[in-house]
Order: C-alpha cells, then structure tokens, then sequence
C-alpha cells in the first residue's frame, strides 16, 4: 500500500470546497479537508497550516485549496 503524504491531494473525496463549508475551529470559510479513519476535519488556511504537522502522522488524506486566496487578489 503507498504512503499518502500530507502534500497529496487527497483522492478519497475530491469534491472542491464551498463557501458552506466552514473551519471546525473557527467557522471562517473552510479551505483544507483532512481525511481521517475516523471522519473528516474541515479548516481555514489559517488553522490548517496550524495543525498539520499535528495531523500528518494520522491523515489519510489532506485536500488543500488555500491557493485560491492567492487568486482573489
């Protein structure tokens, strides 16, 4: 079985994220979706960055549009 590194995009769910979906920590708009055996996570760019390395050991999946931001300018 490959390793999926945290810098996959994460092939589980690839749907793109919305502006409905929401930050588990802080409920601004969601731009990365953790993949977990136990569910999925949902985070700003912010809390994302913050928690990864936290997350990386345990994620089966790590979906990362954080990019956008840089495209709204």
């Amino acid at each position: 079985m490959p390793q999926i590194t945290t810098d996959a995009v994460d092939e589980l769910d690839d749907r793109a994220l919305t502006a409905l979906d929401r930050c588990d920590s802080c409920g601004a708009q969601a731009y990365v979706r953790v993949t977990l055996a136990s569910g999925e996570l949902l985070f700003c760019a912010h809390h994302g960055t913050k928690f990864k390395d936290k997350l990386a050991g345990t994620a089966l999946g790590w979906h990362d549009e954080s990019d956008r931001l840089q495209d709204a300018r």
